[in-house]
């Protein structure tokens, strides 16, 4: 029995396979590190289904040494026969005001220890995290234990989409919106063979379309899955962070001249998507705490 060093969480699930639907109840934390070496008295847990990673969850957040939270999350499109490709991840997160979130500690749940019918409680032992601090890493489909044949599972880590990591941060006293453009994952060059030379261009809009402002990351030299860890800050006062868009776009260098363009999202106004919305929200309600969070590039 591994010793609880990173916090204990008391989980129970509830499958129902007619419904394909995963009913996850998190109801405490026991066994978080002292305070010193978290340094917070408020935790969140926050809850991924993989490998999609496009059904999350995340609790309340609950102070003192032994939170209670017991709250339910439900889960959809659980298929019983490819029950052994699905794992939901827990974090716990250290939560302190105008600070960064930190991750205290994580566990990744594999589906197959499922009864397929009825409910079941269990303590789930967390341990460290090895990711970005504050942020939601990248986890590839390698590290889904896969029911199917390895080469099914092999196909889908290269067929990835590419995708980006972005941290966001409001500060409404000064009126300070901090992008960070984090790191890639899965770009191509789509002319060759060889790793792309990328760099991610950041463009504020205003609600008429026009450029506020723009700017972009250096070059990263031959490389799929590139770190920038760049942050850009552009002035937008209170009342216009819901009238304003930014978009992010990734290229490909290909020589002096010439460029591609790997892929886009927008945020704000006029987002791309329901994640890149979302995002949007989440930083707008994190009281000036970065809301990191990965997304999957559109075509251009």
């Amino acid at each position: 029995e591994p010793v609880a060093k990173y916090g204990t969480l008391d989980v129970s699930f509830d499958y129902d396979s007619q419904e394909q639907k995963l009913l996850v109840t998190v109801t405490a934390v026991t066994d978080i590190p002292t305070y010193s070496r978290t340094g917070g008295s408020s935790w969140q847990v926050h809850l991924v289904l993989l490998p999609i990673k496009k059904q999350r969850a995340k609790t309340s957040i609950q102070r003192g040494p032994c939170p209670v939270f017991t709250e339910t999350f439900k889960f959809n499109h659980v298929e019983s026969e490819m029950i052994g490709n699905y794992a939901v991840r827990f974090r716990l997160y250290s939560v302190r005001r105008m600070k960064k979130e930190r991750i205290v500690g994580e566990k990744i749940f594999y589906l197959t220890k499922l009864n397929l019918q009825g409910k079941m409680s269990m303590p789930v032992i967390l341990e460290p995290s090895y990711s970005l601090s504050g942020c939601d890493s990248q986890m590839s489909m390698s590290e889904v234990s896969c029911s199917e044949s390895t080469s099914s599972c092999q196909s889908l880590v290269h067929g990835s989409a590419p995708e980006i990591l972005i941290g966001l941060l409001y500060n409404a006293t000064t009126g300070r919106l901090s992008a960070e453009v984090i790191k890639g994952s899965h770009f191509k060059n789509l002319a060759a063979n060889r790793p792309p030379n990328t760099y991610v261009k950041l463009t504020l809009l205003n609600s008429m379309g026009q450029e506020m402002s723009k700017c972009k990351t250096s070059i990263r030299r031959g490389q799929p899955n590139p770190v920038y860890k760049e942050t850009f800050v552009f002035q937008v006062a209170l009342f216009q962070l819901s009238d304003v868009t930014l978009i992010l776009s990734v290229y490909n260098k290909r020589s002096m001249k010439r460029k591609e363009m790997i892929g886009w999202i927008s945020l704000g106004l006029n987002s791309s998507g329901e994640d890149e919305l979302n995002h949007w929200t989440e930083m707008k309600e994190s009281k000036g705490q970065q809301v990191c969070r990965w997304h999957t590039l559109l075509e251009s």
